[in-house]
């Protein structure tokens, strides 16, 4: 598998490390440094490319290479208000993209037990439900795509939730209302948390990242993948209908 990185920061360079350990090739490498040089992707050196960049770029990149008709996977967050433009772009190309808020295996079984746990505190209304997320200081964007794909689950299965909270700095949520606590501090990697408190006892589930490996792995899993789909999918969709086939040891 030859790949193209967009982005050649924390997350590309550990991609980078992993795609060589497995035996992969790289084709190019592009950065702010050498945009110019996205021009020499194409599909007679290049298999499939994957995009770690800021929220900000994401069209920009996707305009230069969703043309070219070559699989990409997205591990940038924060771009989701283009996605139904950049669906369109997908289906005009006959291309294929896999895009997730979070790509780490460990997230995404615990999306799995999010939906579970929430479609059972459903029936019991005496619990209030919450979401935090820490992530380090240079982080785009805020809350992160990981604690909105875990609000937008609670939102779809517990009827008393029905919006994600915002601008509380000079009020109280409403019951009808998810929040959502942020904190952006230091090198800390990813710490997702949902919880369940009531008068008497708090019930929470959590995932700390240790490290970028994870997410790492994860982008490449996709880029397997990509190579026999087509179309638009989220990475989260698509690894639990692998988890269903057994295909994800």
């Amino acid at each position: 598998m030859r790949t193209a990185l967009i982005g050649y920061g924390k997350m590309g360079k550990m991609i980078e490390k992993h795609l060589l350990l497995k035996g992969y090739s790289i084709s190019q490498i592009i950065d702010i440094e050498n945009y110019s040089d996205i021009k020499n992707i194409n599909r007679e050196n290049t298999d499939v490319i994957i995009e770690f960049t800021t929220p900000v770029e994401v069209r920009k990149n996707l305009s230069n290479v969703i043309p070219l008709g070559i699989p990409i996977v997205i591990g940038t967050t924060g771009w989701y208000t283009h996605l139904k433009e950049i669906e369109n772009w997908i289906s005009l190309n006959n291309g294929t993209l896999i895009y997730g808020t979070n790509f780490s295996i460990g997230v995404n079984i615990f999306f799995l037990v999010n939906e579970f746990l929430a479609k059972i505190m459903n029936r019991f209304s005496e619990y209030d439900v919450f979401i935090e997320e820490r992530h380090h200081n240079q982080k785009k964007d805020a809350p992160s795509g990981t604690a909105l794909t875990l609000a937008n689950q609670i939102i779809e299965l517990i009827e008393r939730k029905t919006e994600i909270a915002t601008s509380l700095a000079e009020r109280i949520p409403q019951p009808h209302e998810l929040t959502i606590g942020t904190l952006r501090c230091g090198e800390i990697i990813g710490k997702h948390l949902v919880g369940y408190s009531s008068k008497m006892d708090l019930i929470e589930i959590s995932h700390d990242a240790h490290n970028r490996e994870a997410f790492a792995l994860g982008a490449i899993l996709a880029a397997e993948w990509s190579l026999k789909l087509k179309g638009v999918h989220e990475f989260k969709n698509l690894f639990q209908q692998k988890m269903l086939e057994g295909l994800v040891e």
